[in-house]
């Protein structure tokens, strides 16, 4: 696509500089990227096919060889198959008019038993990062539905839309590398700790944090929030700070991120030693995991009750006609239910969605209680229209043994609430 911004501008016309990539860069991808092949066979006939020489090794039971002829470093593949094909990335490191760039040369070989193998080359992504982070990615295009190696070759190298898959992992990096001095002063020291080149370089030159996290040998910090990019160092520096003045090695430290986000919600001061660093952090992030939990059902109890306060007087104008109808058979006691507060208690207690669901603002029902003199029983939602039950159950929607005796009891005084009913 065409440059938009004048950055963008700035980064096509930079291009232009850049050198062509070397034969010897070419050869050392060829050498080093590949995985080349030494084909064998039952009989332990090995033929690299870098040469197409043959020797017979059957003692041998070795994964990787040198060829006799070539001196080639070979991957052993015992198998019948004679046609094989590699395709890896090699990334080099440079800088064109004062951009610290990550060029990524594709490279293929296809090898066959009995003839030559064919290589192939092409530089298809160029990431360009400034030194104060900015960056942007000039790259080939690459087909819709994708598969292995695939990019339109014919295509030129111009500004893409920034995505994941030019954030690529390759198989080496060019060992001569040439580095801006912002990089160059930085702490870099050639080792990517699991990352990509492009994740190494954005995090260092976009934010000085990345670099104290080097110089202080902060590897495991440096690698998590270079790869966790939703993740603001900033958020957490001044603890890191803390951690690292007191000698304090963080051993999780994607739970000890979720325990200091905890610490933060609840109003803890993040430059205690006493809460950054805990003897046994999973201990700590485990106690306020439980704590944030409590308090979020505290929360929605709050938030229930303000709900049940807003319909009560809806649900006293539907239903106060049949407050204070109460029966007994001496044991089991049922009453209709009359607050709003009373059935929002009747549903946490029985663990079910009677106040969820607004069943008691439903025209048409009437929602009882059944207990004894120490325990709740079961909930009963009754049908005024049709004057019979509709749901009878106990916790979690399960029945009691004393089911069917409250379904008695119910039918019993049912003339109890049509009397109400025609009032």
């Amino acid at each position: 696509m065409k440059p938009k911004t004048k950055f963008q501008k700035q980064i096509v016309a930079a291009s232009k500089k850049l050198p062509k990539i070397t034969d010897a860069q070419i050869k050392w991808a060829y050498k080093n990227c590949i995985e080349h092949i030494g084909q064998k066979t039952a009989k332990g006939v090995i033929t690299c096919l870098e040469c197409n020489h043959s020797w017979t090794d059957k003692e041998n039971k070795a994964e990787h060889c040198n060829c006799p002829n070539c001196k080639t470093k070979l991957k052993i593949e015992e198998t019948r198959k004679r046609s094989f094909l590699d395709y890896e990335y090699l990334c080099i490191i440079t800088t064109c008019e004062g951009f610290q760039v990550l060029r990524f040369v594709y490279v293929e070989c296809k090898m066959k038993k009995g003839e030559e193998p064919r290589y192939f080359n092409m530089e298809v992504v160029q990431r360009w990062i400034a030194p104060n982070g900015k960056y942007a990615t000039m790259a080939k295009l690459r087909p819709m539905g994708f598969f292995r190696q695939d990019w339109l070759w014919w295509s030129d190298l111009e500004i893409r839309p920034e995505r994941s898959l030019y954030n690529i992992t390759p198989t080496e990096i060019y060992p001569r590398q040439k580095l801006i001095p912002e990089v160059k002063r930085s702490g870099y020291n050639k080792q990517f700790y699991d990352l990509t080149p492009f994740d190494v370089f954005s995090f260092l030159l976009g934010n000085n944090k990345a670099e104290t996290l080097l110089k202080t040998g902060q590897a495991e910090l440096f690698r998590y929030f270079a790869y966790n990019t939703r993740k603001d160092i900033s958020d957490y520096w001044a603890s890191i700070r803390i951690c690292m003045r007191n000698g304090y090695k963080i051993q999780n430290i994607s739970e000890w991120c979720d325990y200091i986000d905890l610490l933060r919600f609840f109003g803890k001061d993040l430059h205690n030693a006493k809460y950054v660093c805990p003897k046994n952090l999973k201990k700590e992030h485990d106690r306020y995991v439980k704590k944030k939990r409590e308090h979020s059902e505290q929360q929605r109890r709050e938030e229930k009750r303000k709900k049940a306060l807003e319909s009560e007087n809806l649900f006293h104008e539907m239903k106060s006609k049949f407050f204070g109808i109460e029966f007994t058979d001496g044991f089991i006691h049922i009453r209709v239910l009359e607050s709003v507060d009373e059935i929002v208690q009747e549903g946490d207690f029985m663990k079910h969605c009677l106040f969820t669901n607004d069943y008691h603002l439903k025209p048409d029902s009437l929602i009882l209680s059944a207990y004894t003199d120490d325990k709740k029983l079961e909930t009963i939602e009754l049908s005024l229209s049709k004057l019979k039950v509709l749901q009878c159950q106990g916790v979690c929607n399960q029945n009691t043994e004393y089911h069917n005796q409250i379904l008695k009891l119910v039918n019993k005084n049912m003339p109890l609430i049509q009397k109400r009913l025609a009032a």
